[in-house]
């Protein structure tokens, strides 16, 4: 019978662990890339065309609010895939200590 009380250890992050989860933010974010890339295109290809000024300004404020969506999703992505091949790149060189059970 186990104690519900009792919780398990997390999972330490293992060199693989780091490198799978970079390549799928990895291509995450390159996918996200190619997106904003297509809207930023899509947006300098078609310009707005009104005679009132408050629709062209809305517009443009549109347009900069999903360019920069699009921009952040895509940075925080690649973002994260560096930040998990330099976990990885550290887990290699770091020395497992043994715990006090382990001694």
């Amino acid at each position: 019978m186990t104690n519900s009380s009792e919780k398990t250890a997390p999972k330490k992050p293992t060199p693989l662990n780091c490198l799978m989860g970079a390549s799928i933010s990895g291509a995450l974010g390159y996918g996200l890339y190619n997106l904003t890339a297509s809207i930023i295109h899509s947006f300098a290809s078609k310009p707005l065309t009104s005679s009132n000024p408050l629709v062209i300004r809305i517009g443009s404020l549109v347009r900069t609010l999903v360019m920069g969506v699009a921009s952040l999703g895509t940075f925080v992505f690649f973002f994260v895939a560096f930040g998990l091949i330099l976990l990885g790149i550290q887990l290699l060189f770091q020395r497992e200590e043994p715990t006090e059970k382990q001694k």
